[in-house]
Order: C-alpha cells, then sequence, then structure tokens
C-alpha cells in the first residue's frame, strides 16, 4: 500500500488539491446571496449566452485546427475530420474523466488506433501545448501591469516562480520535439495563429458574457487575466485546474474587473460550463478509443 502511494503521489496531491479549491469554492457561494448569483445568471440573455456558447466552440474549431496543421506537417495522412473527432474526445475526456484518463493520453490512443506514428503523433501533441502557451504568453503582460500597480500586496497574491516554473522545465525538456517543425516555419507561424484564434473567440465568449449582465470589462483586460488564470491552472496542484481556475476568474475579476464577487463568480461558473458543453460531441468517439486503450496499453 504505501508503494502505491508512492507511485501515485502526484495523483493523490492534485486530487487533494482539487478538492481544498472545490472547498473554498463552495465556501466563497455560501458566503455570497444565493439571491445575487441567481439574479446575475438571469441578466444574461439567452442570446448572449448562445453567442459566448459559439465562440467558445469556434475556439476549440482552432485547436483542432492548430493540432491539423502540425500532423500534416509531419508527414501523417490524417483528415480534417479525424482530428476533430481524436481532438473533441480529448477535450471530452478532460472535463469528464479527469481523475482517472487525461485528455493527451486520450488523443495519443486515438491516434494509434488509427494507425498514426506513435512518436509524431506523441511530438506533435507536445508541440501542440507549447504553441498555446507561447501565444498566451504574449497576452500574459495584459493581466500582469494590472496585478503589478498593486505592489507588494498583488505579488504576494501570485508566486510567480511557481507559477512560471512548470511551463519553463516542460519547454527546456521537450524543445527537441520541434526538430521536425524548425525545417517548416510556415507550419509554425499557421499553428501559432489557429491559437491567437482559439485565443480570441475565448476572450470573446467571456467578454459577451460579461457584456450580457449589463456591466463592462475592457476586452484586452480580460484577455490579459484570462491569460493569467491560464498559468495559475499549470501549477499542478490540482486536477484540470478544477476549482483553482474558478476562484482564479473570479479574484482576477472582482479586483481588477470591476465586477461584483456574485458577477465574477457566475462568469468562472459559466466558461466551466461552456468548456464543458463544447467537449460533449467527444462522447460519441470515446467508447471505440477507451477500448483501444485497453488493448494497446499506451505509455
Amino acid at each position: 500500500m504505501i508503494n502505491s502511494l508512492k507511485e501515485n503521489r502526484q495523483t493523490i496531491a492534485r486530487l487533494a488539491g482539487s478538492l481544498l479549491a472545490l472547498v473554498l469554492l463552495v465556501i466563497l457561494v455560501r458566503e455570497e446571496s444565493g439571491a445575487e448569483i441567481t439574479a446575475a445568471m438571469k441578466r444574461i440573455s439567452i442570446g448572449f449566452f448562445l453567442g459566448a456558447l459559439l465562440a467558445m466552440f469556434i475556439s476549440r474549431m482552432f485547436v483542432v485546427v492548430r493540432w491539423y496543421i502540425l500532423l500534416r506537417s509531419a508527414g501523417v495522412d490524417i483528415s480534417f475530420w479525424r482530428t476533430a473527432m481524436i481532438t473533441f474526445t480529448g477535450l471530452f475526456a478532460n472535463n469528464f474523466l479527469p481523475t482517472t484518463i487525461g485528455g493527451d493520453v486520450v488523443r495519443l490512443a486515438g491516434a494509434m488506433q488509427l494507425g498514426y506514428d506513435r512518436a509524431i503523433c506523441l511530438a506533435s501533441m507536445v508541440a501542440d501545448r507549447l504553441i498555446g502557451m507561447a501565444g498566451m504568453l504574449i497576452t500574459l503582460p495584459l493581466g500582469l501591469f494590472p496585478l503589478l500597480s498593486l505592489g507588494s500586496s498583488g505579488l504576494q497574491a501570485v508566486s510567480f516562480g511557481a507559477l512560471f516554473q512548470k511551463g519553463w522545465d516542460f519547454a527546456k525538456r521537450t524543445l527537441e520535439v520541434f526538430a521536425i517543425w524548425f525545417k517548416k516555419p510556415l507550419a509554425l507561424i499557421a499553428a501559432l495563429g489557429a491559437t491567437f484564434g482559439n485565443m480570441i473567440f475565448i476572450f470573446l465568449a467571456i467578454f459577451l458574457l460579461i457584456t450580457g449582465m449589463e456591466d463592462h470589462v475592457s476586452y484586452w483586460l480580460i484577455a490579459g487575466l484570462w491569460s493569467l488564470t491560464y498559468f495559475v491552472t499549470l501549477v499542478p496542484i490540482s486536477v484540470n485546474g478544477y476549482g483553482v481556475q474558478e476562484l482564479s476568474l473570479t479574484f482576477l475579476l472582482s479586483k481588477f474587473g470591476g465586477l461584483s464577487h456574485s458577477e465574477s463568480l457566475t462568469i468562472a461558473v459559466l466558461i466551466r460550463l461552456l468548456f464543458i458543453i463544447t467537449s460533449l460531441p467527444g462522447a460519441f468517439f470515446l467508447p471505440s478509443i477507451l477500448a483501444s486503450m485497453n488493448n494497446q496499453r499506451p505509455e
């Protein structure tokens, strides 16, 4: 049993972190008036919500495009439809199977099930994540500037060493995977362009929800605050950022966006809901990929 705990200590730590974050989130919800949260949700018309949902779905399609570009430029003869199928299955796994199966593992298993080269697919997934991280780094200063304006109290609220260490270590360990794409700079530029498309529509979804509540937060400030939230969730203290993402976004929107705690919490919860809804197409393909994983057991 001790050996089992040692082998799974990282997973256990993340589960504990997620549980703690969710408990804090529940406490925050209880401190806020339920009537205020309900009122904030009712202020968002169905039109604005559907607009945000459409924007989020478009952002997911840009994620598909990014991976498709990387796979095709590496010589993998895969169709756009198959790339979308595997990508949405991975997104679904991230949202609904976070404690046992990671979305990247599901994506790799799906690619292997369809007969594509394991090494190339794995390298493309690492490159896909690094390019997504690079895009968020570009807009991160838009969120750091307001935080730095708070002085030492703001700096104490975020541990910058922990914030960037994971991404920096990850980049150093896996930089060699770009050897394939360094020879094809146009593919890298196109993949980065897809990343910007993904980001633009995520920011737009948040902007529409806030506008739907008849509040106003600058689109560029939203871009910076979401980028900051993104890097906070990279710190490995929870599973898939559950709880941590909601707490971070609630704090940032209320502190720098001028929203009330109930409004900020409403936006944070709705954004999570939009991510979940737009991943649902992956449920259709998940059973066959899980069956493949049981047979192949990829590392």
